[in-house]
């Protein structure tokens, strides 16, 4: 561990930008960003302490008239997290490429770490022993862990299915694992991140409408089962509705998980592949059943203008590995879109990726710099390992200067304006292009 000598030479020399709430501004020339006031009270309401005994609280601080959209501030034990906001995803407790001084810098409010991986290697015992995740991974601010659902689910013949759980075999190893909701509990009570979702079975896309109604079906027993085993209570505990690509059945899972006594909601089983429009249709058959004064959380959904038509229906947290794994092969977001580091017109480039940014990679680093880094080693699809850290950097910061501006957009009344703002010069990657280089990777 760093002696905190070395922590704050660390933050001098790659110093927090300034955490001003921003707003996209409709000149396509520059894309400059705009400061919007945000309110005394909502600034005062982001110091107020968690009430005691609480594990988490939420207040919302605005709303918007014309959309769903809301302003809100998230308490728990380490913390308060404004949002809406995007949490970046540390799978193995790190977000890869990047370390905790550098989130803190960008202004990273939340991360997620993987329950599935980290039961498998080093596994919950050993990190309850350097004192839960916070202490191994050195982050001082909230943690949300998932179940692992999605990974045991994304196993295919390596795993199998009861009423119990799941059994599946390591994909390290081939080690036999079982997870059961009770496990699952007793899993992340060990690790001890401030929000924790329990087990659930996420249908695939497409699939038969009676094998969604059995995974959800199931997924509302293994809810029931997760609050009951519930071990810590300074642990926030949020409930998972599914209900595949079938309205009716979002609606209905979302009727009964709303309504079991859990701190927040996680909605799954999205951006599993299905078509963007139908996406946004689950989204709004779900999101007005669940409690108006919980915080919704939309899991696996990262791209920038994915982000804005979330808060657009009530979304108030984000969770997605795009930003990261999309930067390590060369992408790195514009409010022009997305653009390819490694091409040729980069080559000469003097001046930064996006000259409205403010993160450390813009603020020091030219384009060509980063282009000769991705395209160093002799293996182009390498490149230094200096790229890996800088183009992360840059990704993620740009999705949390876009929460802050859509923040301060909603605090403003602002909301529906900013969002047509970035979307109008924002041109997002071909969605059927993303579909073909998902399925390639997924390929066995």
């Amino acid at each position: 561990m760093r002696s905190g000598t070395t922590r704050r030479c660390a933050m001098r020399r790659y110093s927090r930008p300034t955490r001003r709430r921003v707003a996209m501004s409709s000149d396509a020339s520059n894309h400059a960003a705009k400061s919007l006031p945000a309110s005394q009270a909502d600034d005062a309401s982001e110091r107020a302490p968690l009430p005691s005994g609480r594990a988490l609280s939420f207040e919302i601080v605005a709303r918007d008239t014309r959309t769903a959209g809301r302003a809100g501030v998230v308490r728990t034990p380490h913390g308060a997290i404004p949002t809406p906001v995007f949490m970046p995803v540390g799978t193995h407790a790190t977000v890869k490429a990047v370390a905790p001084d550098d989130l803190e810098a960008m202004g990273t409010r939340i991360v997620l770490a993987n329950t599935y991986h980290l039961l498998l290697r080093p596994g919950p015992d050993l990190i309850a022993r350097f004192g839960g995740l916070h202490g191994f991974m050195r982050w001082p601010r909230p943690i949300l862990t998932d179940s692992g659902g999605f990974q045991v689910f994304s196993l295919g013949r390596l795993r199998e299915v009861s009423e119990m759980g799941v059994r599946f075999r390591s994909h390290l190893d081939g080690a036999e694992v079982v997870l059961t909701p009770e496990r699952v509990m007793e899993i992340e009570a060990l690790l001890g991140a401030d929000i924790i979702l329990p087990l659930d079975e996420c249908p695939p896309y497409p699939c038969p409408p009676e094998e969604v109604r059995l995974a959800t079906e199931r997924t509302h027993r293994w809810a029931e089962r997760a609050l009951t085993a519930r071990v810590r209570p300074d642990q926030a505990l949020f409930g998972i509705p599914q209900g595949g690509m079938d309205a009716t059945q979002r609606a209905e899972s979302a009727r009964f998980i709303g309504a079991l006594p859990f701190d927040g909601f996680s909605i799954g089983g999205l951006s599993v592949g299905e078509p963007k429009p139908v996406m946004w249709a689950m989204l709004e058959a779900a999101v007005p059943e669940l409690p108006e004064r919980k915080p919704r959380h939309l899991l696996g959904v990262g791209s920038p203008d994915d982000l804005l038509e979330g808060i657009a229906r009530g979304i108030d947290m984000f969770d997605c590995v795009l930003p990261t794994r999309t930067a390590r092969t060369g992408g790195l977001y514009t409010p022009a879109g997305r653009v390819n580091i490694r091409t040729a017109r980069f080559r000469e480039e003097r001046g930064p990726v996006d000259p409205a940014c403010d993160c450390y990679t813009c603020r020091t680093f030219s384009a060509g710099y980063l282009h000769h880094l991705i395209r160093a080693e002799e293996d182009e699809s390498r490149g230094e390992l200096l790229y890996y850290r800088l183009a992360s950097i840059h990704n993620l910061r740009f999705l949390i200067r876009l929460m802050e501006g859509a923040r301060a957009a909603l605090v403003a009344g602002a909301f529906p304006e900013y969002r047509a703002r970035f979307l109008a010069g924002f041109t997002p990657p071909d969605q059927e292009a993303a579909e073909r280089q998902r399925r390639k990777r997924t390929a066995p």
